[in-house]
């Protein structure tokens, strides 16, 4: 086996946005500057994105930050967090939106994602993306410098599922794209979600520790593996906001960020998101057999015509200030008028029989 080899790790559901890779130093190399010795070994690697990696400090040698003119030498362990570029499924199409954007400066953007929006485009969605509205934002002439072959991705370093609301980051230049990067990969990033979910959890705040992975039988939907022994590490905490017996409003904060984790984690402590059709909720996880009550959830479906999950806050360090940075959003009304149904369907019932079943 060669010496000078690389691994690469995943991490996190923002894996398809940036790679993971860790380089040992032949014993026989001769002493190199390590941004002419990394464009030498990575594909499609330019000086200039090199040295943003180490100004942010997305570069380690034997674990240490470094300076842009550090030689490499023997034996040395070189790990490199970039930015990954984004895949040629789907051609950019500028498209005038009307985006929720909450802040923006010179360096990166904060913009709201309504419920039903996919973030970037893929298969089946060519257009009416989050993506093609940030694209028409900027102006195509314009787009944010983020390295090459990035003007798809428009800056995105993370992102949400297309039925879940909430806050979202976007990068305008390359430097800040890998400094968030490299925040998303340390899990320093604060992210906090709401959620309504079935039943009345028996803790009033409690972790979820269950690694996450693809389900050995629907390939489309992920699922909890308790034991650690698939998948990978995933830690949920939560904590109960509002509880209204047949449902909950809870508040997620992530440790790791897995694909469907909150959606995952919540169905494995047997209070799926209500109306996730894919893990259950949308069903009738608790309450009686009556019609009466079917009905009543029935509409509350259709009030929440999606899973109930909110990404609430975003918190990080600016890339260029250094200073946190705080940012939060009011829970969207289709959430907040099935809360409000709940809360006079409890009151109903507790009035008209004096308990709940």
């Amino acid at each position: 086996m060669r010496e000078d080899q690389s691994t690469f790790q995943g991490h996190d559901e923002e894996d398809e946005y940036y790679d993971f890779q860790e380089i040992r130093v032949d014993k026989k190399q001769k002493p190199i500057r390590i941004d002419k010795f990394l464009m030498d070994r990575l594909y499609g690697v330019s000086r200039n994105r090199v040295q943003n990696a180490i100004k942010a400090g997305n570069i380690l040698v034997d674990d240490q930050t470094i300076k842009p003119n550090f030689k490499v030498k023997p034996l040395h362990i070189i790990k490199v967090l970039m930015p990954k570029p984004p895949g040629q499924e789907a051609r950019l199409v500028p498209q005038k939106m009307d985006l929720d954007i909450r802040y923006e400066d010179d360096d990166l953007l904060i913009v709201h994602k309504p419920a039903g929006v996919v973030v970037h485009p893929g298969i089946g969605h060519k257009k009416g993306t989050l993506v093609n509205g940030l694209a028409y934002h900027f102006g195509m002439d314009n787009l944010p410098e983020v390295g090459e072959n990035y003007q798809d991705r428009v800056g995105l370093v993370h992102r949400i599922d297309k039925n879940t609301s909430g806050l979202l980051v976007v990068a305008k230049n390359e430097y800040t794209i890998t400094h968030l990067a490299k925040q998303f990969f340390d899990h320093t990033i604060e992210r906090t979600y709401n959620a309504i979910v079935w039943g009345d959890p028996e803790e009033d705040q409690g972790t979820i520790n269950a690694h996450v992975g693809r389900h050995p039988r629907f390939r489309k939907k992920f699922t909890a593996f308790p034991e650690g022994d698939q998948g990978k590490w995933a830690v949920t905490h939560y904590k109960v906001l509002e509880r209204l017996y047949y449902v909950s409003l809870i508040q997620c904060n992530l440790e790791t960020g897995r694909t469907h984790q909150i959606r995952v984690h919540m169905q494995h402590l047997g209070h799926p998101l209500f109306n996730d059709e894919k893990y259950g909720g949308h069903l009738i996880v608790k309450g009686t057999v009556y019609s009466k009550y079917k009905l009543f959830v029935e509409r509350m479906f259709s009030m929440v015509p999606r899973h109930a999950l909110h990404a609430k806050s975003l918190g990080f360090i600016h890339p260029r200030t250094k200073k946190w940075m705080q940012f939060d959003s009011e829970l969207p009304e289709d959430m907040q008028n099935a809360l409000e149904g709940w809360r006079r369907y409890v009151d109903g019932r507790k009035s008209a029989v004096g308990k709940l079943e």
